[in-house]
C-alpha cells in the first residue's frame, strides 16, 4: 500500500484522455492533503468550472484555491479556444503559485498530455516548464494498458518524474499489474466508481489508498 509520503508536496494531475476523471482525482489529492489547487488553464466556462467543482465537493476554504491563469470561454482544445478568443497561450504566462514551504499544491491539466496549447507547445511541455511531477490518471477498461503506457513513454522522453498512476473505475487486477509491470511505475491506487462525490466519500477513498 501506498502512504502520504510516497507523494510529492507539489505535483501535476494529468490523464491519458479528457473524461478520464482527473478533476474527482485532483479533489481527492487537494481534500486527503490539505493541500492548494491551481488549474492553469479552463476551456469551458458555461457549465460548471473544475475549480468551482472541486471548492464544492471538498468544501476547503478559498483560500486553497488559486485563480485560473487562462478562463476560455470555448469548450475546446486551449489552443482552438485561445484562438476563438483572439488570445495566444505561451509558457512564459505560467509561473508556479507560491506557497509556504510546508503547502502541497495539486495542479490539474487540461486533457490529456499531447493537448495543444498554442502552435507548438503542449501539456507535456507545460509540466515540463513548471518542473512538476507528474500523477497519471488512466481507466481501468479495456485499453487503458495501450494509453497508459503510451502516455509514460512521453513523460519519460521528456525526463519528467512520474509519481505514480491512479486508476478510475472498477478495479481490473490484471489492467493493474501490467501497467506496473511495462510501465515501470507504481499504480498508487484505485479510485473506484463513488455513490456519491462529495467531502465524505472523497474522503473515505483517499483514506482507503492511502492508509
Amino acid at each position: 500500500m501506498s502512504t502520504r509520503l510516497d507523494l510529492p508536496e507539489r505535483l501535476f494531475v494529468t490523464g491519458t484522455d479528457t473524461g478520464i476523471g482527473k478533476t474527482v482525482v485532483s479533489a481527492m489529492l487537494t481534500l486527503g492533503l490539505r493541500a492548494r489547487y491551481w488549474k492553469p488553464v479552463q476551456s469551458g466556462l458555461d457549465e460548471e468550472t473544475d475549480t468551482q467543482f472541486v471548492k464544492r465537493v471538498t468544501d476547503l476554504p478559498d483560500t486553497c484555491f488559486f485563480a485560473e491563469r487562462f478562463r476560455l470561454t470555448a469548450p475546446l482544445s486551449p489552443h482552438a479556444s485561445a484562438a476563438m478568443a483572439g488570445i495566444e497561450i505561451h509558457l512564459h504566462d505560467f509561473v508556479l503559485p507560491s506557497a509556504t514551504p510546508e503547502e502541497s499544491i495539486v495542479v490539474e491539466g487540461a486533457g490529456g498530455l499531447l493537448v495543444p496549447l498554442n502552435s507548438t507547445q503542449m501539456i507535456i511541455d507545460l509540466i515540463a516548464h513548471l518542473g512538476l511531477p507528474a500523477v497519471l490518471v488512466t481507466h481501468t477498461r479495456l485499453g487503458t494498458i495501450n494509453h497508459t503506457l503510451l502516455s509514460i513513454a512521453q513523460l519519460r522522453l521528456r525526463s519528467i518524474p512520474i509519481a505514480g498512476v491512479i486508476m478510475n473505475g472498477p478495479e481490473n487486477a490484471i489492467n493493474r499489474q501490467a501497467i506496473e509491470h511495462y510501465g515501470r511505475v507504481p499504480v498508487i491506487g484505485v479510485v473506484e466508481p463513488l455513490p456519491a462525490i462529495s467531502r465524505p466519500t472523497l474522503q473515505a477513498m483517499f483514506n482507503s489508498i492511502f492508509r
